[in-house]
């Protein structure tokens, strides 16, 4: 199997991987709303999910298969439904890391004193 097949679940892993450590920088609870990030992922990702079903077997979308995964489950490849699940999680992430920041008044850096003379820096 080539690398090229790993191509659309390598754009995945990368949206999660860059996503994930804002979690801890901004000390966000995402995890007491799990119920909440649920729902999120069903209402945004089904709707597209059928939409993509529909209009594969249209012939009016299709996946490279040398790009994808080797394994279809109906007529969608596996990375084409962890999109529907990876996509909203990293936008619900990325919406809250921007929230708290905008809460805050911004990202400041931690002001200390100069060691020479005083003023801070």
């Amino acid at each position: 199997m080539s690398l090229e097949r790993f191509a659309y679940l390598a754009m995945l892993v990368f949206c999660v991987g860059a996503t994930l450590p804002l979690i801890p920088a901004f000390g966000l609870e995402l995890g007491r709303r799990w119920r909440r990030l649920l729902l999120t992922v069903v209402l945004a990702g089904t709707p597209f999910l059928i939409w993509d079903v529909l209009v594969t077997h249209a012939g009016h979308w299709w996946f490279d298969a040398d790009q994808t995964l080797p394994w279809p489950i109906g007529s969608l490849p596996p990375e084409e439904i962890l999109f529907f699940v990876v996509i909203p999680i990293v936008s619900v992430i990325t919406f809250e890391g921007v929230r708290t920041v905008q809460r805050h008044g911004g990202i400041r850096a931690t002001v200390r004193p100069d060691p020479v003379d005083g003023r801070e820096r």
